[in-house]
């Protein structure tokens, strides 16, 4: 009797051990995803015949994913060797989250992609070229016109968006999007109390096809300058923009073209709060864009033709004719190599060669 009364209440306290050492972990943590990328770049070129090249750490990025009942969130930070020696080159460039609750009607608060144009939200890697377009970084945020800090195209406000309209597929056949920021990019207070809104509406015809345009109006505040008799004023400049966007992105093919324009001084330079008014006050660009696949998943084909004018004019134009090609040696490890003759109105020499190779990784 003792021996079993022993064997008992060992199984009986095995049993409460076991029970105590299991621990219920909860559904959002379940849900969280850690995930990055790094890109590792080479580039040489001869504008006004002087050479250079130079190897660089284009990006890494670190990011958690997550989801919480309707809720998702996001927190990414970003390390780069573009800022330079002596300058941060860590910084957080997202954190937002959005209720999804509906297709039609969802909420995104936080620092997050400004709504504005078709490029401007796709992931570096994604978009497939050394860079974003000239256009798209002078006039979407990355190193703006405007002297904002070069910001990746973000800005901290709050954005409502949806897709409606299902056609007999169910498939959504219009989408929109209008966001309210603080107008001075990313990690930054409001300077002049007055916000950025911006919004898009775009048209899905066919599968893979979207149609948009966009629009843009606002102000970057506590800007300096000197009138003709030398006094100096501080205060807001405006910023006037709108795009025009076309795309095809379906089964690996993706072409894309974007058209903007912008009204408003600029500054003397990115990461400034001077106004240069030598510049005018209107600027515009454009790109054309195609990746084809020439071995689908393994090797694909790009040409982009893009044009930048930072005054609205020829004489200060920057156009570059690209050819290149993405290989991709499996879907975490990609080599991105391109060519482009660049003819820059701003050179004495206005012709000159760009080259670019780039190593990608994904986790």
């Amino acid at each position: 009797m003792a021996a079993l009364l022993l064997m008992a209440t060992t199984l009986s306290a095995t049993a409460q051990e076991q029970k105590k050492s299991t621990i219920e972990v909860p559904q959002w943590v379940k849900n969280i995803k850690l995930q990055g990328y790094g890109m590792l770049q080479y580039q040489a070129q001869n504008p006004d015949g002087k050479s250079d090249n130079s190897l660089n750490i284009r990006l890494m990025r670190l990011m958690l994913d997550g989801k919480f009942g309707d809720f998702d969130w996001r927190v990414q930070m970003q390390g780069s060797s573009n800022a330079g020696p002596g300058n941060p080159t860590v910084m957080l460039v997202d954190l937002y989250a959005e209720w999804r609750k509906y297709d039609f009607f969802k909420v995104k608060v936080g620092e997050f992609k400004r709504a504005f144009t078709f490029e401007n939200p796709m992931n570096p890697i994604t978009q497939g070229w050394y860079s974003y377009a000239n256009v798209i970084n002078s006039l979407s945020g990355f190193g703006d016109r405007s002297g904002e800090k070069a910001s990746g195209g973000r800005d901290i406000g709050v954005q409502v968006q949806g897709d409606f309209l299902k056609n007999s597929s169910g498939r959504n056949l219009l989408h929109y999007q209008v966001g309210v920021y603080n107008g001075e990019g990313i990690n930054q207070k409001d300077q002049d109390n007055r916000k950025d809104i911006i919004g898009g509406l775009w048209f899905m015809p066919v599968k893979g096809v979207r149609i948009g345009a966009f629009g843009w109006t606002g102000s970057r505040g506590n800007m300096t300058w000197t009138d003709g008799d030398g006094n100096e004023h501080k205060g807001s400049i405006s910023k006037n923009r709108y795009a025009l966007s076309a795309e095809y992105d379906n089964d690996q093919w993706t072409i894309r073209a974007e058209y903007l324009h912008s009204q408003g001084w600029g500054a003397t330079k990115v990461d400034s709060r001077t106004v240069d008014f030598s510049k005018g006050d209107k600027a515009d660009g454009w790109y054309v864009s195609a990746i084809v696949p020439v071995v689908k998943s393994k090797l694909h084909a790009k040409a982009r033709y893009q044009t930048y004018r930072p005054q609205k004019d020829w004489g200060t134009s920057k156009t570059m004719y690209e050819i290149g090609a993405n290989y991709f040696i499996n879907k975490n490890f990609q080599i991105n190599l391109e060519y482009a003759r660049v003819n820059d109105r701003a050179l004495a020499s206005h012709n000159y060669n760009f080259f670019d190779a780039e190593f990608d990784f994904r986790f």
